[in-house]
């Protein structure tokens, strides 16, 4: 399997998600997925999210990679300064946060974190879609990690 890897170093200010966005699209366009294609969209909100959570939980730099697969499938991955695991959350209501995770779990085909460096790296993965896949007639089980330690929310030191 040959994978082509790309990377961006996404700096500790919230502006940065937007520069992670037009970048990813612009690497999707050269690898072949059209702007208008339904993975080059799942693949920047999941990247959105990913790198907001880096943002705005470290407060430090992060870095953005993405690996196309020579079969079509698409890694994103987010290393950050934390080693604390990601803490999945429940939003109710008119809740403005809380979200993040449950969109990757529901958009991402496989997501998960591993530790990296002195932090960790979150990542997910988007396999193609087969030409004519049914619609799905169940919704899907869970697909994320088994919930780890609770961690605060709050900055770690860079």
């Amino acid at each position: 399997m040959q994978v082509l890897q790309v990377q961006l170093e996404v700096g500790p200010d919230p502006a940065e998600v937007g520069r992670a966005r037009r970048w990813a699209r612009s690497r999707l366009a050269g690898s072949g997925i059209g702007e208008d294609d339904t993975l080059a969209e799942t693949l920047v909100l999941l990247i959105s999210e990913l790198v907001t959570n880096a943002v705005v939980h470290t407060g430090c730099p992060a870095v953005l990679r993405m690996l196309f697969a020579a079969e079509g499938g698409v890694r994103v991955e987010v290393a950050d300064a934390s080693d604390r695991p990601p803490r999945p959350r429940h939003a109710e209501g008119d809740d403005t946060n809380g979200r993040g995770l449950e969109l990757v779990d529901g958009l991402a085909d496989r997501w998960g974190w591993q530790p990296e460096g002195v932090g960790k790296s979150i990542w997910c993965e988007v396999d193609p879609a087969p030409a004519s896949s049914p619609p799905p007639t169940a919704p899907p089980q869970s697909r994320g990690p088994v919930p780890g330690p609770s961690m605060t929310p709050g900055r770690v030191p860079c």
